[in-house]
């Protein structure tokens, strides 16, 4: 099974804890649709972030895919909180850049972007509230070739036209010799792009509508690759927090071998 860790990142309001509740009911993992709005998030789990309607505090959900497993990681998109979603960075395999369709790149998703740049964190992005009135998709597609990068790519367009092939092998100049001597773009080509930062694949849709999810699902079984790990043991810890009853819980990522854990009985 390929198992990844994504994190989803976003400008406060751009809609990113709602795409996260649209990918967990889709792929199965919740059977009920939360809504940031009404306080019933299955990821704003803290009283503070179900008052504000924000998210405060990095958490985690695991959903599965065909075959797929995501441990999907939900971090704050407020300025304020910045450094916990910075520690989440640290663990992710790619990252989900969410975009409002309404107000496009905003500030914070520039910071956003050139973090994702220094940790080199393959990433896809999903422009979410489309179903608003005075969205356009290709304006939108113009301004994140212009602020964030011209090889992001619109995904969601036919896959074997002309026009898509050839915006994939303007990304890489290897590509586009090989593309243009008769070479077919696989997919195997596209996922290595992605991994390598070369092209960044764009969706479009409505996550409080559930527009686009599932597209959307499918594009990360079809086009990313599972990371490879060194067989002895290693682990990046990213967050330590404490349950409902006082315990100190310890949030890793494994990175290498396997985790054993001891149990330790304490004597009266």
């Amino acid at each position: 099974m390929k198992k990844l860790a994504v994190g989803i990142l976003a400008h406060v309001d751009a809609g990113k804890t709602t795409l996260s509740e649209a990918m967990l009911y889709t792929g199965g993992a919740v059977r009920k649709l939360g809504r940031v709005d009404k306080g019933d998030a299955f990821l704003d789990t803290y009283e503070l972030e179900k008052k504000r309607g924000i998210t405060i505090f990095s958490k985690q959900a695991i959903l599965e895919w065909n075959g797929m497993q995501v441990t999907l990681l939900d971090t704050p998109g407020h300025v304020d909180f910045s450094a916990e979603m910075e520690r989440t960075l640290q663990v992710l395999d790619y990252a989900v850049l969410v975009i409002s369709g309404t107000d496009g790149v905003q500030g914070h998703t520039q910071t956003l972007w050139r973090l994702l740049a220094r940790y080199k964190i393959p990433a896809f992005l999903f422009v979410n509230k489309m179903d608003q009135s005075g969205t356009d998709k290709e304006t939108l597609l113009a301004e994140l070739q212009n602020r964030l990068s011209a090889s992001c790519i619109d995904f969601t367009c036919e896959k074997d036209s002309e026009a898509f092939l050839e915006a994939v092998a303007m990304c890489d100049e290897e590509v586009l010799e090989n593309y243009l001597e008769g070479e077919p773009i696989t997919d195997c080509k596209i996922r290595k792009l992605i991994q390598k930062r070369k092209i960044f694949p764009c969706y479009f849709g409505s996550a409080l509508k559930l527009e686009g999810i599932d597209t959307f699902l499918e594009a990360f079984d079809r086009y990313t690759i599972c990371p490879e790990y060194a067989d002895t043991f290693g682990a990046k810890v990213y967050k330590i927090s404490r349950d409902a009853q006082g315990m100190r819980l310890t949030h890793l990522k494994v990175t290498g071998g396997s985790l054993r854990v001891k149990m330790v009985l304490k004597e009266e």
